[in-house]
């Protein structure tokens, strides 16, 4: 019944790692093509998830768990790294927005 265990083990690594391979090419095509910054950062976490995952599937198939902490670090990392660029699309959206106030701008009073 061992053999069996290990035999699952392995076919589950594999599995998984095959579906993050296909995971990581679309979420690189995304990061290229994405039309929107927002589009660009997402893929970015995204891509923060996986070398979550990849770590993981990693330290569960080699039985060396401590890559764990790898994995722990790289998801502090990648969170400030996700609420940096929030932060600097919400600027740039702010930067762009015309002043109301402002003489030569639109207003709503012209027909």
């Amino acid at each position: 019944m061992e053999e069996f265990g290990a035999r699952f083990l392995d076919w589950s690594v594999n599995i998984a790692l095959g579906a993050m391979f296909i995971s990581l090419a679309l979420t690189v095509f995304r990061l290229l093509r994405g039309p929107t910054l927002a589009d660009r950062v997402v893929a970015l976490d995204m891509l923060a998830l996986l070398g979550i995952a990849f770590i993981g599937v990693i330290a569960v198939a080699t039985k060396e768990y401590a890559y764990l902490d790898v994995a722990i670090a790289l998801a502090l990392v990648g969170f400030l790294a996700t609420v940096a660029f929030a932060r600097y699309i919400y600027r740039s959206a702010q930067m762009k927005k015309p002043d109301p106030a402002a003489p030569g701008s639109e207003s709503g009073d012209e027909k």
